[in-house]
């Protein structure tokens, strides 16, 4: 089975070429979708100079405007030709060594949806803000009684999704409400969902981050809209 990850792309310039590397390296067949959404540092331009060279298995779209993680996902999935289809930050916080972990529970027939939690077993992470931690687990609590669900972390980048069922349903979120959102969606569909637990290398501002506590506000209205 073929993987597809899309990778939204937004003023990633000091990392999206070790990002495509790294991807490149997992050895399972797969197709990169790169979607830029509008980058302001040299982002674009680095990627448009990539794509001149034509590299094997790589896709490059972009927005004629800046629109959001949520609305590049979506842009990505109309590209998509895999069976399975996972979405990679391109900022070096998740490692994709680890799509093997999320893929086992899929490929053994067992799952539909894969979340990567960055709070179960016993893998590494860098510690940093402390309500950033707070705020996920509250967000990550409040959809599991709107859904019925007992996820660890709804806000992990890591969502691994079979094609086929990612095609019953259409994404409407732009920014950071797509987490909410898709995981209403799947929970509704009775998705078979599973939790795996991956690594997290976890950036701070000065570093690039970009969710903010204005963020957390759309995505508690989103679990409100979306899951009820």
């Amino acid at each position: 089975m073929k993987l597809s990850v899309i990778i939204p792309v937004y003023n990633e310039r000091a990392t999206i070429m070790e990002l495509i590397r790294r991807v490149q390296a997992v050895d399972y067949p797969k197709e990169i979708i790169l979607v830029d959404d509008t980058s302001t540092d040299g982002t674009r331009e680095i990627l448009q100079e990539y794509e001149r060279q034509k590299p094997d298995g790589i896709k490059f779209l972009y927005h004629p405007h800046n629109q959001g993680k949520g609305a590049a996902y979506k842009t990505g999935t109309i590209a998509v030709e895999g069976d399975i289809v996972v979405v990679q930050d391109a900022d070096l916080e998740y490692d994709p060594e680890d799509y093997h972990k999320l893929l086992k529970p899929i490929l053994d027939g067992r799952a539909d949806v894969v979340f990567g939690s960055r709070f179960v077993g016993s893998e590494e992470h860098r510690v940093l803000y402390f309500w950033h931690y707070m705020g996920n687990k509250f967000l990550t609590l409040f959809i599991n009684m709107v859904t019925n669900l007992n996820l660890s972390d709804m806000e992990t980048c890591y969502k691994m999704i079979r094609t086929e069922v990612l095609r019953k349903f259409t994404l409407q979120e732009p920014r950071f409400g797509f987490d909410p959102e898709f995981t209403a969606k799947v929970a509704k569909l009775r998705c078979r969902i599973y939790e795996v637990g991956v690594s997290y290398s976890g950036r701070d501002y000065s570093q690039g981050k970009k969710i903010t506590w204005k963020d957390g506000i759309r995505v508690l209205w989103c679990i409100l809209k979306y899951g009820l």
